[in-house]
């Protein structure tokens, strides 16, 4: 067996944290699975591990943490909904990550087949006849037969590295009709997208920076909450999920390991920085800093000035 610089390093116990964080660079969809039990009571969770199965007979399977409250529902359910959320459903996601009594009050739903909850304005719905269920160690992971399905078309809510995200084309990806021009037109098209330009430059520049929080050793969502506790003290998780772009589950989790480390403390009053936080949290302002200051050193401060007010008038839009 060969090894070198990049081959992995094997243990017996693997880091739950960071394996679950190197799952995170599997960018998915996101998902809400309903479902009815014979007593009329409703379940709703938001999942990414939806996927495809099979063609003929149609099948699609999910999984569910063992554990959590809903599952005894989904176990014994004769029918499920997927739910493919469409990319302005951030909230709704947030909504059905969070532990709460009544899930569905406030909530718009329509029934579907077995009186099962299904969503308007989704990318996709899937109402399933529950099919298998096999046991995949701490989840249990069901298969359904597709007897309904709905393609709306809609941009789909992604989910990667903890955070939300939106798709878009690959700007290196040609459309038939830019194949059948000749590659000088079509590359001159798309070097100089402005829409394209913008993704390729704000990819270069995380790719760029996320490699430099390892030296605080904190994720990108962590770092992320240090900041906007430090600007907002006392914000919620509900506040931050939306100011950080990333799910309430993901959130929640970043503050607890932030708290383990003695960096923040969530209690009544939301989530406040610990004097150990606000140092930590002034090493992240310091980094992004020094980035920024590096990734525009070749500009002049006019330059700088005329992007910022660019920049500024389209969020205006």
């Amino acid at each position: 067996m060969t090894s070198d610089a990049t081959s992995p390093e094997f243990c017996d116990q693997f880091s739950a944290q960071d394996f679950r964080r190197a799952l995170g660079n599997f960018a998915t969809g996101v998902t809400i699975i309903t479902a009815r039990s014979a007593e009329g009571d409703l379940v709703g969770t938001t999942a990414s591990s939806f996927n495809s199965l099979s063609l003929d007979p149609p099948l699609i399977l999910w999984s569910c943490i063992k554990e959590s409250r809903a599952c005894p529902i989904y176990e014994s359910a004769d029918y499920f909904a997927v739910n493919v959320l469409a990319s302005d459903q951030m909230e709704l996601s947030n909504h059905f990550a969070r532990q709460q009594l009544d899930k569905f009050a406030g909530i718009d739903w329509e029934e579907g087949i077995g009186g099962v909850p299904v969503f308007p304005n989704c990318a996709a719905r899937f109402q399933c006849e529950t099919h298998d269920k096999f046991d995949g160690g701490d989840h249990w992971i069901f298969v359904g037969k597709v007897i309904a399905f709905d393609d709306f078309g809609r941009s789909p809510l992604c989910f990667h590295q903890g955070s939300y995200a939106t798709l878009f084309s690959h700007p290196g990806a040609s459309s038939k009709t830019d194949s059948d021009t000749t590659n000088s037109d079509s590359n001159g098209r798309l070097a100089n997208h402005k829409f394209f330009l913008m993704l390729k430059a704000v990819r270069a520049y995380q790719d760029a920076y996320q490699p430099k929080l390892k030296s605080l050793e904190l994720n990108l969502i962590e770092s992320r909450v240090l900041l906007f506790v430090h600007d907002y003290p006392g914000i919620d998780a509900g506040a931050l999920s939306s100011h950080v772009n990333a799910p309430i589950n993901e959130v929640t989790e970043a503050q607890a390991n932030l708290g383990n480390r003695g960096f923040v403390v969530v209690d009544g009053n939301g989530c406040n920085l610990t004097d150990k936080g606000q140092a930590k949290a002034n090493e992240c302002w310091e980094l992004a800093a020094a980035h920024a200051k590096q990734a525009f050193a070749n500009f002049s401060d006019e330059q700088i000035d005329n992007f910022s007010d660019v920049l500024n008038a389209l969020i205006a839009q």
